[in-house]
C-alpha cells in the first residue's frame, strides 16, 4: 500500500465520521438550501462546490501546519470569529431587508451570478472558525503525528472528506430545488422562510462568536 494511503480502517472509519458531519446542519448548509430555493439549482451547487473548495484549503493549511498557528494565535482567532460572524449576520439582514443571498419573499435587486454563488460558499467556509477547530482537532486524530507521510495522509483523507461530502451536498441542493417551487407559491410561507433563514443564520453567527479554541 502507499505510504500516503491510510490504512483501511481509518478510511472507513474517516468516512462514517464524515457522513455524519455532513448531515449535521451548519452555515454551509443553510447557504445551499437558500440558494437553492431562492436562484435555482445551479447556484445551490456553485454554493456546494464553494464550500467543498474551502474544505480543500482548510486541509491544506492543517497539513501544512497553518491553521496550528491561526488557532494557537488568539488575536488571529478572535479576527477569524468576529469576521466570521459578521459575514452571517450580514446574509441575515440581506434575507430582513430585501431578500438578498437568501430572496425567498420578493426580488432582489438584482440576481447573482454563478460565480458569487460559488465565492459566497468559499467565504462561508472559510470564515467559519468551527471548521478550522474541525480539521484542527478531529481530522489529526486520524493520522499518526510521528509518521513522515502524515502531511499526505492528512491531504487524503481531506480529499476523502470532499468525495464523501459531495453526494450529501448534491441530494440537499436537489432536495431543496424540487421544493423551491412549492414554497415560494405561498405569500405566508415565502416570508417565513425569509425569517427562518435569517434566524438560522444569526443562530450560526452566535455559536461561532462562543467558539472556543482548543490546543
Amino acid at each position: 500500500m502507499p505510504t500516503f494511503l491510510p490504512d483501511l480502517s481509518v478510511i472507513l472509519a474517516f468516512a462514517l465520521a464524515t457522513i455524519v458531519l455532513a448531515i449535521t446542519p451548519g452555515p454551509d448548509m443553510a447557504l445551499q438550501i437558500s440558494r437553492a430555493v431562492n436562484y435555482g439549482r445551479a447556484h445551490g451547487m456553485a454554493t456546494a462546490a464553494g464550500a467543498m473548495s474551502g474544505i480543500l484549503v482548510h486541509t491544506m493549511l492543517v497539513a501544512l501546519g497553518i491553521s496550528v498557528l491561526i488557532v494557537a494565535a488568539p488575536a488571529a482567532f478572535f479576527v477569524l470569529k468576529i469576521v466570521g460572524a459578521g459575514y452571517l449576520l450580514w446574509l441575515a439582514w440581506q434575507a430582513l431587508r430585501h431578500g438578498g443571498g437568501i430572496r425567498v419573499a420578493q426580488k432582489a435587486p438584482r440576481t447573482p451570478s454563478v460565480l458569487e454563488s460559488y465565492l459566497t460558499g468559499v467565504g462561508i467556509n472559510l470564515l467559519n472558525p468551527k471548521v478550522v477547530l474541525f480539521f484542527i482537532t478531529f481530522l489529526p486524530q486520524f493520522v499518526d503525528r510521528h509518521d513522515p507521510a502524515a502531511p499526505q495522509k492528512l491531504i487524503f483523507l481531506g480529499l476523502e472528506f470532499i468525495i464523501v461530502s459531495i453526494p450529501l451536498a448534491v441530494a440537499t441542493v436537489l432536495a431543496a430545488g424540487a421544493l423551491a417551487g412549492i414554497l415560494t407559491r405561498n405569500v405566508v410561507v415565502q416570508r417565513a422562510l425569509n425569517w427562518t433563514f435569517a434566524a438560522v443564520f444569526t443562530a450560526f453567527a452566535a455559536t461561532i462568536l462562543f467558539a472556543e479554541a482548543r490546543k
